[in-house]
């Protein structure tokens, strides 16, 4: 019989400032933390695609940092960026794969809620009205649409769902 290991709650659990959704805990490959969606979503703020290698490779403070720096405006995501290339220079010795930045992010729309979202809700006979989208925060948005691309594992879907209250049938 194989017993599942318990790992320690993530450094992101109980940190103050920022979005952690708690189907985040799942995220785990290869016995490795994934990078939260409060980081995720300001990498795509940033145009900046970060590894999982080049992640882990960060100090745990570094990693909070990351999670924590604002990115409301230009001046914050500029800084944010630059600091980013830094970090993976600094451990890596690598140039930072950077990305085009979407001057129209889909989880930004509230006006409707994204087809492939629709889509992949009815999938699992789930629905999301447009005024329960607009009152997602900007992360939850992102998150769900990240959750929900094609050839992502998508197990955490219908968790994020629930735990924003989503689920409708």
């Amino acid at each position: 019989m194989m017993t599942k290991v318990k790992t320690a709650p993530s450094e992101f659990k109980n940190l103050k400032g920022i979005e952690y959704f708690d189907f985040e805990e799942d995220f785990m490959e290869d016995n490795i933390r994934c990078i939260p969606m409060v980081v995720r979503f300001k990498l795509d703020l940033a145009g900046i695609k970060l590894k999982l290698g080049e992640w882990v490779k960060f100090h745990a403070t570094e990693r909070i940092e990351l999670a924590l720096l604002p990115t409301s405006s230009l001046n914050e995501i500029k800084y944010y960026r630059d600091n980013l290339i830094w970090l993976i220079a600094k451990h890596t010795g690598n140039a930072a794969t950077l990305l085009a930045v979407d001057p129209h992010p889909k989880w930004e729309n509230l006006h409707a809620v994204p087809d492939i979202l629709k889509e992949k809700a009815e999938e699992l006979d789930l629905r999301i009205s447009v005024s329960r989208w607009q009152n997602l925060t900007n992360i939850q948005r992102f998150a769900l649409l990240k959750l929900c691309r094609p050839g992502h594992e998508n197990k955490n879907f219908p968790k994020a769902m629930a735990e924003f209250g989503l689920i409708i049938k």
